[in-house]
């Protein structure tokens, strides 16, 4: 049985360079032609190691996840739900400028601005936004079950404030908005928390 050619390039260095182009210019911003010029490959390559562009992006999206999606592990881990809404969107301030990395969050990037061909894509980013605030809202419940939210307190309507205001702050970020800026922002937003300080 004869062998295929075996891959001349690095396999987790392509995705990285695909990422950070997916990552500043958006699953659709990201031609095939500029990809492949990122990967240091040729199209053939891309689809024999990726299997389409589609495909890649998903694997960017779940390199992504694992490489810089521990800030939002590590929010959810503070012992009280005011400090983990505080160091969510203060981590998501510090994960959107970052030197030497695009400005903004890929999982809301990639899909801004998308065609119905682009739709799985968009559904894909959709499911991974929405299991984030299922995740803040499992969290804020399981403060208001502890006594830590007044009775009063919605841990869902909560949750998806925090993370519209999370996901605004990667918006502005990408915009070029300063982190001051951006910390503002985050302080009026705790001003309106309602549960013990």
């Amino acid at each position: 049985m004869a062998m295929g050619r075996p891959r001349i390039f690095d396999v987790r260095k392509a995705l990285d360079a695909a990422l950070r182009l997916f990552w500043r210019h958006g699953y659709e911003g990201a031609s095939l032609v500029e990809l492949t010029e990122a990967m240091h490959i040729n199209k053939p390559s891309l689809y024999a190691a990726f299997g389409s562009k589609e495909a890649l992006f998903r694997r960017a999206v779940a390199s992504y996840d694992e490489k810089y999606g521990n800030y939002f592990r590590d929010a959810l881990a503070q012992p009280t739900a005011r400090l983990v809404a505080e160091k969510l969107m203060l981590a998501a301030i510090r994960q959107s400028t970052r030197p030497g990395h695009p400005r903004g969050c890929l999982l809301v990037q990639g899909a801004l601005a998308s065609s119905t061909a682009a739709a799985p894509i968009k559904e894909t980013l959709g499911k991974y936004r929405a299991d984030a605030e299922a995740q803040i809202r499992a969290r804020f419940e399981r403060a208001m079950a502890e006594g830590d939210l007044d009775a009063d307190a919605d841990p869902s309507q909560l949750a998806r404030f925090i993370w519209t205001v999370n996901l605004g702050l990667a918006v502005q970020a990408a915009g070029g908005a300063s982190k001051e800026r951006l910390a503002d922002v985050v302080a009026l937003a705790m001003k309106s928390w309602p549960g013990r300080t």
